[in-house]
């Protein structure tokens, strides 16, 4: 075992004696055991600065400081959520599972319709060819659907919309994930709630309803990485046996993974290979950011000056979250001047309506937040990878 694998066992031994001993309430012993837990932790990230799970380890070791202060305190400790199995190596039971999925699944499904995604028609066209026909037709597909579908492109362009929009298209169970929930709250645990992940997606499939697994910022958990810590090489395979469990075409069942990620070209290719949809989320061309610039300001004053159309074309190279600020700025803009003014104190009194000169300054104040490097970076990933 490396010291980087002994440090993470340590870690997770020390927590693991905390979270015991602070049920029994034994104050003093699970404090420090947190404390040794902590100093594990940041012994860990000091020595792998560049490591992936270090954002991580650091919320982990901030959680069991908070800990400590809440022990320390007069008040009485709230009861701990944590992992409720025992150590016996006995599966868990579905009250449990549930349980450790509570903070995975989106309880209100997405409430996103198609029209909500503007422009992105070819990514549109692509998901509804691969998730959303299937589903409604599975008799018209004997070589069975793809079930992993890969989104990448800048940020801000809608892959998360895109997903929300399908799973609301099909009325799908829509698990959300990012690196902290797989990794787990707890370490060592990481390995198991991919499985129960997957497992708790087929049982929903199982039941007569899709099933989408939508994991953001897949990059920070499939990347390439040069020296991985513990248990990630675990992970990793582990989510490869089940992405090839769902793939499997000898099932019919309606299980999808989507995932999205902002650096495509840092995924090492056996998890390239398994989504078998690669769709590009580009920047919006001129038409979307003139209905972008439509949606964002349709419950705002505009004053008649204000031409969308001179704004679209502006906004060249503008990613639709970057639109959405340029209209939210200009907004506060007018808001602040209102305040600053002091005509907020009369409540009758409302402010002047946004002119063409408030978004222009705002234009020339931003900057796209995807340079052109990285555009033609997302461009030629595409055209080395593309499976639409």
């Amino acid at each position: 075992m490396s010291a980087s694998q002994e440090l993470e066992q340590m870690a997770t031994n020390y927590a693991k004696e905390a979270v015991k001993l602070d049920k029994q309430g034994a104050k003093g012993m699970a404090i420090t055991m947190y404390q040794k837990a902590i100093e594990a932790l940041l012994k860990l990230v000091h020595l792998y600065p560049d490591y992936g799970l270090n954002k991580i380890y650091i919320q982990r070791a901030m959680a069991y400081q908070e800990r400590i202060k809440i022990l320390q305190g007069a008040r009485t400790p709230e009861p701990l959520e944590e992992e409720k199995e025992e150590e016996t190596g006995t599966a868990p039971t579905p009250s449990k599972v549930k349980a450790t999925f509570d903070d995975l699944v989106v309880k209100e499904k997405p409430n996103v319709k198609w029209d909500q995604v503007v422009g992105l028609e070819q990514a549109k066209r692509a998901i509804k060819e691969a998730i959303v026909y299937p589903v409604q037709r599975p008799d018209l597909f004997p070589l069975g659907w793809p079930r992993g579908i890969l989104l990448f492109g800048p940020p801000g362009c809608g892959k998360t919309l895109l997903a929300a929009a399908v799973a609301t298209e099909i009325d799908a169970t829509f698990i959300s994930v990012d690196a902290a929930s797989i990794m787990s709250k707890w370490l060592g645990e990481a390995e198991q709630n991919v499985a129960r992940l997957f497992a708790s997606a087929r049982k929903t499939a199982e039941e007569g309803r899709p099933a989408i697994v939508f994991i953001d910022e897949l990059d920070s958990l499939m990347g390439k990485h040069s020296n991985e810590v513990g248990g990630e090489t675990r992970v990793r395979n582990q989510f490869l046996k089940e992405m090839d469990g769902i793939i499997d075409k000898g099932k019919k069942l309606h299980v999808y993974v989507i995932g999205a990620t902002n650096k495509p070209w840092d995924l090492d290719w056996p998890f390239i290979r398994r989504f078998q949809k690669r769709i590009l989320v580009p920047l919006p061309d001129y038409h979307s950011r003139l209905q972008m610039f439509k949606l964002y300001t349709s419950n705002l004053e505009l004053a008649p000056d204000v031409d969308l159309h001179e704004l679209a074309r502006l906004s060249e190279g503008f990613s639709g979250s970057d639109i959405r600020d340029v209209c939210q700025s200009a907004h506060l803009r007018v808001v602040g001047e209102f305040f600053e003014s002091g005509q907020a104190k009369n409540r009758l009194a409302k402010p002047r309506s946004i002119s063409m000169d408030d978004f222009r300054q705002i234009l020339e104040e931003r900057k796209p937040s995807v340079s052109v490097e990285m555009v033609a970076l997302y461009n030629r990933w595409f055209e080395a990878f593309k499976a639409l």
